[in-house]
């Protein structure tokens, strides 16, 4: 291992470790632009430099390998020099824009001109002009600001795979942009600004909305998927006005998706701030008391068996455990909290889970996908299949609609009979995983939300059996869910009871009259007409389907408006936190169940939010820890039988609008009138 000296001090790094990386282990600073961690090293700021002794000129520290002997000096009078000289020429072009740029205030540039840089310049010619280009609804450009660090165009090959991004001209011409001027098709685009280490690229939503030292800060979790991202929300009084990605090298690394990045103007519009009791056959507004007191007044006469409760896709595990509790309360063993009739085994948890975890994509080197689309039902895990695929000694194989991803995939066709010739052996497909040393499979809704889901499931198992992928320290079978509800919901027992009825036996009762009350808490993904007569009472956050369906309303809060647990899809529990109050009348869930309960002379044994989590740990031990996804055990699960011979296909159709929040969004309606709409595909990206 190589042993240097820098500023004085001695240190052995690993092979491989650049100059920068090992002034970083010693804890001293080093300006740079163009280097980012997770992107190759490309040297073209030069703002890196350092001093390094007998060596004839400063050198890029960023792209300079470490080697035995060398003596560094990070800051002697000459790599001073020379940092002031690369921040001038830096300056030479840069516009006066820092009192309308979206960045000031957090821009490399600032601090960096203001710790490394000279106290003036001295060059009077004139500054250059670069027109903007035009990359979507997203993503605003001031390419006049730009210093052709290249970051973005490194991040859109490398990490987003599509190759859209580069730069044409040489020196003062260089300009970056798309070569032929179009939006950008990648689920992550919005990463890139982020990464602009200056003000070119800015959100284009958040444009001269706030200013960053305005903003409250709150560490939360992003439930727009069942990925789980770590996220910050950043608000102004009672308003949310940008969400950021956090570092979470588990699940997200430091990306999130565009959707959970610019669906937030969603929160404020088409809200439920106040209860409404349907009456006359219109929805009119009313007050806590008269919308619990016509719940009440319906409620009596009805057995428990004849009412249900379905949970949707955004629900916190509180408030789903209210709900359970409530239910239990009043007899009724008839609740769900899949909306989309996924046949999943609550009993096994290795049943519903991304065993594997998301970080442990990395270890595997064969993939079988099977009736799933990752890139749009969850944009990360696809991220972590790329980013694994490019390390080489990978390969991915689908069953399954043919949708283009970001790396190469073997296509297997997509008829499911071709699920059970692998099981068996019969099929070229079984060879390969079976060869492999970290064989995995992910199982998405599109093959378990179907009539025979429960044998697919089944025929799953026993690929994962017969392949090789469970045994000790590996266990390869995953399921891709695409509600963050989902996991949280299994975990805390909102599935049917001893003879209760699913969402498919609720909606067929309600229809045929046998359930006579249906409690939606955030379920917008059902279909309202099955309902028949029912008498439903609608929980949540937005006027979506479930509230134009509803009888009775109660406004609930989003997800950040209350402190919150969430289960991702490798059952890892998160925390979101309330950044800003709910609008107008709503409350927290858990709260507005605890007081009807109340209501009808069945409270329910919890009056805050330790003690509902309390309870849930006690109900569900899982949740007494955070951010550690516990191994399941492996057992027997789904029911074997026949597989239709229909394809599989995809549940998400529309990337942009899958929930109450994207759909209440202008800036997801823009997003999909273009990309999906529109002609301009954003799955059909390149890939290198």
């Amino acid at each position: 291992m190589p042993k240097l000296k820098i500023d004085g001090i001695d240190i052995e790094v690993p092979p491989g470790t650049t100059v920068l990386q090992a002034c970083e282990m010693l804890g001293v600073e080093v300006p740079r632009f163009c280097f980012h961690e997770r992107l190759e090293i490309a040297g073209n700021c030069r703002m890196c430099l350092v001093e390094q002794e007998k060596a004839p000129k400063p050198i890029a520290s960023c792209a300079m390998p470490a080697a035995d002997n060398m003596v560094i000096h990070t800051n002697s009078p000459r790599a001073r020099k020379a940092r002031q000289g690369v921040m001038e020429f830096l300056l030479i072009n840069h516009p006066l824009d820092c009192p309308i740029c979206d960045q000031g205030g957090e821009c490399d540039l600032q601090d960096q001109a203001m710790a490394y840089g000279f106290d003036r310049g001295r060059y009077r010619e004139n500054k250059r002009a670069v027109k903007d280009k035009e990359l979507g609804p997203l993503v605003k450009t001031i390419m006049t600001r730009c210093i052709h660090c290249t970051r973005c165009i490194r991040f859109a090959t490398e990490i987003a795979g599509v190759e859209e991004l580069g730069a044409t001209g040489r020196g003062e011409n260089m300009e970056v942009g798309t070569y032929v001027e179009k939006a950008l098709t990648s689920e992550l685009s919005g990463n890139i600004i982020d990464l602009c280490p200056v003000g070119a690229l800015t959100s284009k939503p958040y444009a001269f909305t706030a200013r960053s030292w305005e903003l409250r800060k709150t560490e939360s979790v992003d439930v727009l998927d069942a990925v789980g991202c770590s996220i910050r929300v950043d608000s102004r009084g009672p308003q949310v006005m940008r969400v950021l990605p956090r570092l979470n090298e588990a699940v997200n690394e430091e990306w999130i998706s565009d959707k959970t990045r610019f669906a937030y103007d969603g929160l404020t519009r088409q809200r439920l701030d106040r209860p409404y009791v349907r009456r006359d056959g219109k929805l009119a507004p009313a007050t806590w008391a008269e919308a619990f007191g016509e719940i009440a007044r319906r409620m009596e006469g009805l057995a428990g068996t004849q009412m249900a409760a379905i949970a949707g896709d955004l629900a916190d595990a509180e408030s789903m455990y209210a709900l359970r509790a409530l239910m239990d309360a009043l007899g009724s063993p008839n609740r769900d909290c899949r909306q989309d009739g996924a046949a999943i085994d609550p009993a096994v948890r290795a049943s519903y889970l991304f065993n594997t975890t998301i970080a442990g994509i990395e270890a595997a080197d064969v993939c079988l996908l099977v009736g799933t689309n990752p890139r749009w039902e969850a944009p990360l895990v696809n991220a972590r299949l790329r980013k694994r695929w490019r390390r080489g000694g990978f390969e991915a194989l689908r069953l399954g609609p043919e949708m283009p991803l970001t790396y190469d995939v073997t296509e297997l066709g997509n008829d499911p009979a071709a699920l059970g010739a692998i099981a068996d052996g019969s099929h070229a497909a079984a060879e390969r995983l079976k060869a492999a040393k970290a064989p995995m499979l992910i199982v998405g809704m599109g093959a378990l939300a179907r009539p025979d889901g429960a044998a697919v499931l089944a025929a799953a198992r026993r690929v994962a059996e017969a392949c090789g992928m469970v045994r000790d320290g590996w266990n390869g079978f995953n399921v891709l869910h695409t509600a963050a509800a989902r996991v949280g919901g299994l975990e805390a027992g909102f599935v049917p009871g001893a003879g209760g009825r699913d969402v498919a036996g609720i909606l067929g009762g309600a229809a045929s009259g046998e359930i006579g009350l249906v409690w939606l808490l955030g379920a917008d993904e059902i279909d309202m007409q099955r309902l028949g007569r029912a008498f439903v009472v609608y929980q949540g956050h937005h006027g979506d389907a479930g509230a134009h369906r509803a009888d009775v309303i109660l406004p609930g809060a989003a997800y950040t408006e209350k402190d919150g647990l969430y289960v991702n899809m490798e059952g890892r529990v998160q925390e979101g936190r309330r950044a800003v109050f709910p609008p107008g009348e709503a409350r927290e869930d858990w709260k507005i169940i605890r007081a009807f309960s109340a209501v009808i002379g069945r409270p329910l044994p919890f009056d805050d939010l330790a003690a509902v989590r309390a309870a849930l740990a006690a109900a569900a031990p899982l949740f007494a820890t955070r951010e550690t996804p516990a191994a399941a055990g492996w057992a027997a699960f789904g029911a074997p039988g026949p597989i239709a011979a229909h394809p599989f296909r995809s549940p998400v159709d529309d990337f942009y609008m899958t929930d109450a929040i994207c759909r209440a969004s202008i800036t997801m309606a823009e997003c999909s009138e273009l990309y999906v709409r529109g002609g301009v595909a954003a799955h059909t990206g390149t890939h290198g």
